[in-house]
């Protein structure tokens, strides 16, 4: 008897970009690729698919997106050919999250709406909430926000008539995350603690810390800097135990945020040297920009004019490795404010 499969779930880790989505993980590929097949023939050709699955997960997990994309193309030429709908299912998934990391949104969505007719022509309701959710996600990030809210409310309807709690805490995040693209704090708060009430069943320590650092987020944007603290040391213990780096870089960032609201520049300053630290040693350039760009703002609201230089001087350096020359022309005009426009006047 064929083995049911979950497929993973593509969940937005931030309100401001798409790329945060989670990545093909080994253990998910291996998980779709250790399904056995009677026919001599069918397991031959289901063989040279998972060969290319598991050669575009290696190019994806190297940061090679656009070398990804013909692995993914071929292995679903292969399952269409011997007729394995779960493998199909879960590689539109693969390759959504790859047109997202290339910014081909449109593309993203063409496959994120197949694989939810996948899932309504199996009649399988549990992938039908998970890719109702990650095609209310993608919407989400192109402000269609009625759409995703029909996406959502769907998931969350179809989640609780199967009384799964993963299904139910995963819908209303993202009806949390939707109010908060609104700008409905308030709401948006409520929804991440009832989200949580089911997360916490489950055991999803990457959702719950996303749900967590989200809810941190929330608490931020509405000045309760004491509760957006509690929210994002629970996300980054979640996260440091689980070895979800996304999740930890952005409760770092979050708590320093935080801390620095309250006056408390030091320990801020201390979250983000964690922050750089932790990215230097993942060779993560983005996240070291992010902790030097922030490290340069605080210092330049201390009055620390010659560290607040320093820091930006090292975070453009960074830009310009990255090829980033929008976020480099922005970090040159902070720093300009910093000379020039600072209160005691042009440094001697």
């Amino acid at each position: 008897m064929k083995k049911q499969r979950i497929l993973p779930v593509l969940v937005l880790g931030s309100i401001i970009c798409l790329t945060n989505f989670y990545p093909v993980t080994a253990q998910e590929i291996e998980r779709q690729l250790n399904i056995p097949f009677n026919n001599r023939r069918q397991q031959t050709i289901r063989d040279e698919a998972d060969l290319q699955i598991r050669l575009g997960a290696q190019e994806a997990r190297q940061r090679n997106p656009e070398k990804a994309i013909p692995f993914f193309l071929q292995a679903l030429e292969l399952y269409h050919e011997i007729g394995d709908i779960d493998a199909i299912g879960q590689t539109y998934e693969y390759l959504a999250q790859v047109y997202i990391n290339l910014g081909r949104l449109k593309s993203a969505e063409d496959v994120l709406r197949k694989r939810l007719s996948v899932a309504r022509d199996r009649e399988n309701f549990l992938e039908q909430v998970f890719a109702l959710n990650n095609l209310g996600t993608l919407l989400l990030n192109t402000r269609d926000f009625q759409a995703a809210d029909k996406l959502f409310n769907e998931a969350w309807e179809i989640a609780r008539s199967l009384e799964s709690d993963e299904g139910i805490g995963l819908s209303l995040s993202n009806l949390g995350l939707l109010a908060a693209y609104q700008q409905d704090y308030n709401q948006a708060i409520k929804r991440y603690q009832a989200a949580l009430t089911f997360r916490r069943q489950v055991p999803d320590p990457l959702g719950r810390a996303n749900t967590l650092n989200n809810l941190g987020d929330a608490y931020l944007a509405t000045h309760q800097f004491n509760q957006a603290i509690d929210a994002y040391l629970v996300a980054e213990i979640l996260a440091e135990e689980s070895l979800d780096l996304r999740n930890r870089y952005r409760a770092l960032i979050g708590l320093a945020e935080s801390y620095n609201a309250l006056g408390l520049d030091r320990v801020a300053l201390r979250r983000l040297d964690e922050l750089f630290t932790l990215a230097r040693k993942n060779e993560d350039l983005s996240q070291q920009l992010s902790a030097l760009r922030l490290s340069a703002q605080i210092y330049s609201t201390q009055g620390n004019r010659l560290e607040a230089q320093r820091f930006y001087q090292e975070a453009i350096a960074l830009a310009r490795l990255l090829q980033d020359t929008q976020l480099e022309a922005i970090l040159l005009n902070e720093l300009s404010q910093v000379v020039y426009n600072f209160p005691y006047g042009i440094p001697y």
